[in-house]
């Protein structure tokens, strides 16, 4: 099979990024939703920076990309430290 490139417009302001210290992911029976935020080192409060919603077989491909960049990450630059667990807000972390 021939592969297809894909050309992807990206919007200036999306590419510069968001940098969220906190991720929590919720699903249903349809969809898994990931929600990225930042939380304020001064308080409880932070916002809300981004909901990304997949279908179950998207997230599944997300994860096992996750995992394997994670990996290469690690056999590059030795393991990470995941620190703290992240405060409790009623989601899976």
């Amino acid at each position: 099979m021939d592969e297809k490139k894909i050309d992807i417009k990206v919007d200036e302001g999306v590419a510069v990024g968001l940098y969220s210290n906190l991720a929590a992911i919720r699903h249903s029976g349809e969809e898994f939703i990931f929600d990225f935020a930042f939380l304020s080192p001064d308080g409880p409060s932070g916002k809300l920076l981004s909901r990304i919603i997949l279908c179950p077989a998207h997230a599944k491909r997300f994860l096992q990309a996750l995992a394997s960049n994670v990996q290469r990450f690690e056999s590059e630059r030795g393991p990470i430290d995941p620190g703290a667990a992240p405060p409790d807000m009623g989601y899976t972390h």
